[in-house]
């Protein structure tokens, strides 16, 4: 899947990685894909109530290895 931008999550911790998350959805337009790829397995449930707090879509996730990544559709 093609994304518009990236965040290389695989250090941060859930509280970090939400908000490097709003900033850089805060800096693109609406219908922009953000790739996120961390190691947190917290960031599962953490998505997806932080898009419907957001109103922006969660349009794929996956897990390999302990190692997630998701696509985030900005509003």
């Amino acid at each position: 899947m093609n994304a518009d931008t990236e965040l290389d999550a695989r250090k941060l911790t859930c509280f970090m990685l939400t908000l490097r998350t709003r900033k850089l959805l805060d800096e693109v337009g609406p219908g922009a894909v953000l790739k996120i790829t961390t190691r947190d397995p917290g960031s599962v449930n953490e998505f997806t109530a932080y898009t419907k707090l957001t109103g922006d879509e969660l349009i794929a996730s996956s897990e390999t290895n302990g190692e997630y990544v998701f696509y985030i559709r900005k509003k």
